[in-house]
């Protein structure tokens, strides 16, 4: 019995126009040429993998010379030639492996075929699969051919990378581009499969094999019958799920859950268990990042058609959707997508993991500044402005320094707190009850500096032209004070200028210089939005009269740097004659 066995995708191939899959566009367009005899000479069909290339080019093989075509322009399938096509054993058509024949040779032993007529039918049909494989000889021996073949030779090209054949033979061919089957149409192909052979199979199940073979009918059918011999022919979800060694998307509905909870144990412990089962770390974020993208997508009524899960897992997006603010969201998404750029490189790929899932634990809490206040009274947090972060200092200095921390409308007033002298001069706060949202802040902003960070501590001061040169002044200083003399020099060199409230361009004269403002621009934002106490912009511009230097120094040469040192020391040319010295320039 086993020896008799066909796999789903040469039992189930296409054998009509009209079973073709996801292809419409291509079997019409042939149909209506066979029915008002306007068959071109050479056809190329190009697309991906498994989408039905060959066998729509087997299929207008067979029908062409079918001796009794049906109403709907199909072969019939009982006339000699159509026996004889489905026996292999037709001499009018011949497949040939541009793979494995590549050479100027079997395009002549091709070439040479073409000059016999068919001895029965009207059409010699030969398809060349894969026929970017050719080499450019070859391609140039079978240009002539395919450009002016005899009446009854048709050439039907196949290849999946169109980019690789010469434009001499494209401009000969009639291009038929080939697309992706849909998911849909690839669970319904498969759902009539699984009833014809008697299995099984829950709606999710296949829906998730279509999306695992991104497009490919052929790839799809493989899938099913690997999965059907390994669940006897009865597919669940959860099964599917195993054998394609994927992860449930109710791991990752729980693992949203501890994050909008922003309960990091519970986080690393659901990552534990998944890292336990074998799973790696690029395959739990990229299934991540696509459940994130997922609940995106369900936040707006438009946006949900593109929403490619099954049917019955469309309610709970859209709940955990409504559950998780836009802000979150979009943060999130920023944030896997970096980790899944560096995920490569990283050392610890789980500690790298684990680091991600603990920023997008404290990424609610991060970005619920940016929420509303309708929606703050939502979560029952307090409405009342948050005390400062640094108390202002009394007039008179007071020994040792007492914090006092004004209380909240909704909260008793806490005793005052006299901290020692160590701590008054940490730049940390003492935190009120109840404050531990300041400490989750400063823990935070170490795990990552770029996410959402607001300082309290700071005073905003307005920025001036004045108070910008005087910070540029600074800066220059402080590179002096760390040796760095050669960017000191640049920066002697560069004027700032105010454009906006928060923007700082720094002009420099020359190209060069311009490109040391540029290699420390990040440096020179850290600097001023830290004297600024407000998030500061530093643009930079090349302009030719930038540098308050308009004397244009001149370059001497060694003779004359001599003669100069010379007028300036006299002692210097008596002792030159004195030691009767050469000097060699």
């Amino acid at each position: 019995m086993s020896e008799n066995y066909i796999v789903s995708a040469r039992k189930y191939r296409p054998q009509t126009f009209d079973t073709v899959v996801g292809q419409e566009h291509i079997t019409t367009t042939l149909k209506n040429a066979i029915r008002n005899h306007h068959l071109a000479h050479a056809y190329l069909f190009c697309g991906p993998r498994g989408v039905g290339k060959t066998t729509c080019a087997r299929i207008l093989a067979r029908t062409i010379n079918c001796e009794n075509p049906t109403a709907e322009t199909e072969a019939c399938g009982v006339c000699r030639t159509c026996r004889s096509f489905q026996d292999n054993t037709s001499f009018n058509i011949f497949e040939l492996d541009a793979a494995s024949n590549n050479s100027v040779d079997d395009i002549r032993n091709l070439t040479d075929q073409v000059r016999f007529a068919p001895q029965q039918g009207r059409y010699k049909i030969y398809i060349i699969d894969e026929v970017h494989m050719l080499s450019a000889a070859a391609f140039n021996a079978f240009l002539k051919t395919l450009e002016e073949p005899p009446p009854y030779a048709i050439f039907i090209l196949a290849t999946t990378e169109k980019h690789r054949i010469l434009p001499t033979i494209l401009s000969r061919c009639q291009i038929f581009d080939f697309k992706r089957i849909t998911t849909q149409d690839i669970t319904a192909h498969l759902q009539g499969i699984i009833q014809r052979e008697g299995q099984q199979a829950e709606e999710a199940a296949l829906h998730v094999i279509a999306q695992k073979s991104e497009g490919a009918m052929r790839d799809a059918l493989s899938m099913l019958d690997r999965i059907s011999g390994f669940t006897n022919g009865v597919l669940t979800y959860g099964n599917t799920m195993e054998h394609l060694n994927l992860l449930d998307a109710d791991f990752y509905f729980r693992l949203t859950d501890h994050m909008l909870a922003q309960d990091i144990s519970a986080t690393l412990l659901a990552l534990d268990q998944v890292l336990e089962k074998g799973f790696e770390g690029d395959v739990i974020l990229g299934g991540l990042a696509e459940h994130v993208r997922n609940l995106l997508l369900c936040k707006d009524k438009r946006m949900a058609r593109l929403l490619d899960v099954p049917n019955d897992h469309k309610p709970v997006y859209f709940e955990k959707a409504n559950q998780a603010p836009p802000a979150f969201v979009l943060s999130a998404l920023n944030v896997i997508h970096e980790a899944e750029l560096a995920y490569k490189s990283a050392t610890n790929k789980r500690l790298h993991v684990e680091l991600c899932l603990i920023r997008l634990c404290y990424l609610l809490q991060a970005t619920r500044s940016g929420v509303d206040p309708e929606e703050k009274k939502k979560t029952g947090e307090l409405t009342a402005p948050p005390a400062p972060a640094t108390p202002q200092p009394p007039a008179t200095p007071i020994s040792p320094p007492v914090q006092v921390v004004p209380p909240s409308p909704s909260v008793p007033p806490p005793a005052p707190v006299i901290p020692s002298p160590e701590i008054h001069r940490s730049a940390t706060p003492v935190a009120p009850s109840g404050g531990g949202r300041r400490i989750t802040k400063n823990l935070l902003e170490d795990i990552d500096s770029d996410t959402a960070r607001v300082e309290t501590h700071k005073e905003i001061t307005p920025l001036t032209p004045e108070y910008v040169t005087t910070l540029f002044s600074s800066y220059r200083q402080e590179a002096q004070a760390q040796d760095k003399s050669i960017l000191y020099a640049q920066l002697n060199m560069m004027n700032p200028e105010l454009h906006l409230p928060d923007e700082i361009r720094i002009i420099s004269p020359t190209e060069m210089t311009n490109e040391y403002a540029l290699n420390n621009r990040n440096d020179m934002i850290d600097f001023f939005s830290r004297h600024a106490g407000m998030m500061v912009r530093v643009t930079t511009e090349v302009r030719q009269d930038a540098s308050g230097h308009t004397e244009q120094k001149t370059v001497l040469s060694k003779p004359e740097l001599y003669e100069a040192l010379a007028v300036k020391n006299p002692y210097l040319a008596a002792l030159k004659d004195g030691l009767n010295l050469q000097i060699d320039y």
